[in-house]
């Protein structure tokens, strides 16, 4: 009997992992809100932004021909900064507070399976992914 319920408890897990699975298609959608001044895809080119084109695993502040602030070029070459899951994810729910004096006006995703989706839209066009 316990075998069981450990089995089933172990399935409800897994089950509700699933549900939070992130969604490429539904990220595309959500980064219709930063299309206004990033560029992701073939193609892509800086703008207000610089382009997100492997962004995950790159050091913050590194595209080549864009113009940071002082902060966002301070966060990867003094701070080391390098673009992971993680620091994609707190830098997306509140730029502003995650890397003071940037200059991305944006407010952030607040909901947290808006900015996983959006990370794996992201993650197409990043080659370590």
């Amino acid at each position: 009997m316990k075998k069981h319920i450990l089995l089933t408890a172990a399935a409800l897990i897994c089950l509700g992992g699933t549900a939070m699975a992130q969604d490429a298609a539904s990220g595309e959608k959500v980064f219709a809100k930063c299309k206004a001044c990033h560029q992701v895809g073939d193609g892509a080119k800086n703008g207000v932004g610089p382009t997100l084109n492997g962004i995950i695993g790159r050091k913050a502040g590194t595209v080549e021909g864009f113009k940071y602030s002082a902060a966002m070029t301070a966060a990867g070459a003094e701070q080391n900064l390098v673009w992971t899951v993680e620091n994609i994810d707190k830098y997306l729910e509140n730029p502003r507070d995650f890397i003071k004096n940037n200059k991305m006006a944006f407010v952030g995703l607040k909901k947290p399976e808006e900015r996983a989706d959006v990370i794996e839209y992201l993650k197409k066009f990043s080659p370590q992914q």
